[in-house]
């Protein structure tokens, strides 16, 4: 969702309550498309925080294009529980994007080595595209304080 820049406490409570009402018009996610829509529709530069779990693809040039008018700050959104698959045997996993389903076998050490390795190079890969193109970046879990990652991130800036 699009918030226009503003100053003043009351705009930062509004962009609050619009994140914590967020509900989700779709299930997939598109930012080149959104990062696209910053570009054209704010003249202006601006700061510009895209909050998402950036998994996506395609997306390193639209990025690189909004962050040369604009400053953008990608907020990653992440849940340690995806990095790893849990040894308790068949399990039906559903891509809450697509809402397809598959079976795994999460007792198979080796699957869930190549699940494991495979979350780790996606960091390493969004980690590197970040710092190609630019673009300050914090890594937000959701086990752990939100604030030490915020702090570190305008410290860098």
């Amino acid at each position: 969702k699009y918030i226009p820049p503003k100053k003043g406490k009351k705009h930062i409570l509004r962009i609050i309550r619009e994140l914590i009402d967020l509900r989700p018009e779709n299930r997939g996610t598109n930012i080149s498309e959104a990062l696209r829509y910053l570009t054209n529709i704010q003249k202006k530069r601006t700061t510009a925080f895209i909050i998402s779990d950036f998994i996506d693809e395609g997306f390193s040039d639209a990025l690189r294009i909004a962050n040369h008018k604009h400053d953008v700050i990608a907020l990653q959104l992440c849940d340690q529980r995806e990095a790893e698959l849990p040894n308790i045997g068949l399990i039906k996993l559903r891509d809450a994007e697509t809402n397809r389903n598959i079976w795994v076998d999460t007792s198979n050490r080796k699957i869930r080595e190549q699940y494991k390795n495979s979350w780790l190079d996606a960091e390493k890969t969004l980690s590197e595209t970040f710092t190609r193109v630019g673009v300050d970046h914090a890594k937000i879990c959701t086990d752990k304080d939100y604030v030490k990652p915020l702090l570190k991130l305008f410290k860098q800036r």
